[in-house]
């Protein structure tokens, strides 16, 4: 088949990459791409949300089957074009990205299934979600309702950071319309888990799991990102909590968006909270994750294009997935100033050496060529450099062995992407030591 992955990030290379290894792929195109996507396949110059020029591409590439990677065109309807000229693609339609469109709609159809998750409630107008906050107290969470590419939330430790955070979204409109409404939730406490699994309108298996650090700094300290690394698989995601997240979260949501006449056909990305009473969902993406992705997909065995295309064809569950009895750990690399203003085009070097670290592979998220054919950052989260390894802490040692032949002083990444899961199985370890003394 001929190829098509939309997007330009990290997400996006991993597919590619793992799309390019398939079989099934006889000619492989990104659009927008970037450099490093470049590598594995030709890029075309078309922005995500230029539905009409997707269409005319896929025209042109005899293009048989289409990846859409990022959330925006699936809220802008690019999968209902796509299915409505006839060509296969992966991903929801507009009204089914809804769940990642609207966090209302998604809190709405949980209450309404009776899906654990914290309890909300929805604001049009700023003084209403103020004196809500006031009656609340602290901590409490602040959402943005609608896209804010990962930084439309606020957990508010007191009641004058929510404040300030309702005035940011609602009055200042730092999120732009995302802010226009916002979902204010009960604070949760346990361990987040990020959860996956495959829908073809009608069922739902299970894909994997990771576990992503949002904050910024070390320590999981300073304001959310995009994602500033990932690891997988997640140990707090055993084989019987997969049961119950399937049981409890995912099957009742696909139940419930098929009565609502907008069946979902895709990926679910269930952001969770792992929690003493069990799973409760955070919130829901439409889309893999980034960076989860690039942590997940080295562990697969099964051919991802195969799996992908007899889920957008409606047969989910004739594809069995294996994985490789290994962890995989991702360390993002992000411009100085991320997530706020960050300075662009500034040169990586050491690339080349990077690569030379076995069982490691650099994903590129914002990169290019410059007109020297230097290497230049173009985005705020920038590279992806991705270890593997039968340990979690192993694969951490030889992502962050390639990380230090980065040569890029503009750039910075957390040193301790991991360190939950290492801390847990040192505790393992130890138990197991005492026990046997």
């Amino acid at each position: 088949m001929n190829i098509l992955v939309i997007g330009s990030g990290g997400r996006e290379h991993a597919l590619c990459w793992s799309f390019a290894r398939s079989p099934l792929c006889e000619k492989l195109y990104c659009a927008p791409g970037n450099a490093g996507i470049a590598s594995v396949a030709t890029c075309l110059p078309i922005a995500v949300d230029q539905i009409d020029a997707i269409l005319a591409a896929c025209s042109e590439h005899a293009i048989d089957f289409v990846m859409i990677g990022p959330e925006l065109p699936l809220t802008l309807g690019l999968a209902d074009a796509l299915r409505a000229a006839n060509i296969a693609c992966f991903g929801p339609n507009k009204d089914a990205a809804a769940l990642e469109g609207s966090k209302g709609f998604m809190k709405d159809m949980c209450a309404k299934a009776g899906i654990p998750t914290a309890a909300y409630a929805r604001f049009a107008e700023a003084e209403a979600a103020k004196a809500y906050v006031r009656q609340q107290g602290a901590p409490i969470v602040i959402k943005a309702d609608g896209l804010a590419a990962g930084k439309g939330v606020t957990i508010a430790q007191t009641v004058d950071e929510a404040l300030k955070a309702i005035d940011e979204a609602m009055n200042d409109k730092v999120f732009g319309d995302a802010g226009n409404e916002i979902v204010i939730e009960e604070f949760m406490v346990g361990e987040e888990a990020s959860f996956f699994a495959l829908c073809d309108g009608n069922d739902a298996v299970p894909f994997a799991a990771a576990q992503d650090h949002k904050a910024v700094f070390d320590g999981d300290k300073g304001p959310n990102t995009g994602g500033m690394g990932a690891y997988s698989p997640a140990p707090i995601v055993d084989a019987t909590m997969q049961r119950r997240i399937m049981h409890e979260i995912i099957n009742p949501t696909m139940v419930a968006m098929r009565e609502a006449g907008k069946p979902f056909t895709g990926v679910l990305f269930a952001g969770l909270m792992i929690t003493a009473s069990g799973p409760k969902l955070i919130e829901y993406n439409v889309r893999f994750g980034d960076p989860e992705t690039q942590a997940m997909l080295p562990r697969l065995k099964s051919d991802l294009l195969a799996v992908l295309f007899a889920a957008a064809k409606g047969t989910v569950n004739g594809f069995p997935l294996n994985w490789h009895d290994r962890a995989a750990l991702c360390v993002v690399m992000a411009a100085e100033g991320y997530p706020g203003a960050y300075k662009k085009n500034t040169v990586i070097h050491g690339l080349d050496q990077a690569a030379t670290v076995p069982d490691c592979i650099v994903f590129h998220a914002g990169t290019a060529k410059n007109a020297a054919g230097d290497m230049i950052a173009t985005g705020g989260r920038v590279l992806g450099v991705t270890g593997w390894a039968p340990t979690v802490a192993e694969a951490q040692t030889r992502a962050y062995q390639a990380v230090d032949k980065i040569n890029w002083p503009e750039g910075f990444c957390r040193r301790d992407i991991g360190w939950r899961a290492i801390a847990a199985a040192s505790a393992n370890d130890n138990r197991r030591g005492t026990e046997g003394a």
